[in-house]
């Protein structure tokens, strides 16, 4: 779908640099909790298929991620460049949750990313798995934001 909005840098086809960066951003964003600044790195149509959800569309994205950071508290995500070719991304992922039980989690997945020559994403395949963990074994403390440059990357954490 054509968009009329701002592009959104950096744009297909990606280098190891641009990937890295849109990888980055995405984190960023989604550690931001908001739904609907999330929802306005995708493109209006927008095709999601997140574990065994299958969703479309901006609204459907705002719906979900309102869901998901509903149930999923203090929520802190780190990602990483897998691969990338052309205009498509291979992610890697862990991030800490807990439920409001007080039950703590650490979700695992690979995501697999396809751009628009605006740089908007029009493809998101999520694949996630959950692990319970105790509070002890939590590996992100950083405050609720964006992730500090100088913490540890997943490979660093040995995830």
């Amino acid at each position: 779908m054509l968009t009329t909005e701002n592009p959104r840098p950096p744009f297909p086809p990606f280098d190891a640099e641009t990937a890295a960066q849109k990888v980055r951003m995405a984190e960023d964003a989604w550690n931001t909790r908001n739904p609907e600044r999330v929802s306005l790195a995708y493109t209006p149509d927008s095709v999601w298929r997140n574990r065994a959800e299958f969703l479309s569309g901006r609204e459907a994205i705002v719906q979900f991620l309102t869901r998901k950071w509903n149930k999923e508290l203090d929520y802190r995500l780190i990602k990483e460049l897998w691969a990338y070719h052309g205009d498509r991304i291979a992610v890697r992922f862990a991030y800490e949750w807990h439920d409001d039980a007080g039950h703590w989690f650490r979700s695992y997945g690979n995501e697999n990313w396809e751009f628009d020559k605006h740089g908007f994403m029009q493809r998101r395949i999520a694949s996630i798995n959950d692990f319970p963990i105790q509070e002890s074994d939590r590996k992100y403390h950083w405050p609720l934001g964006r992730r500090p440059d100088d913490h540890a990357s997943l490979t660093e954490l040995g995830l």
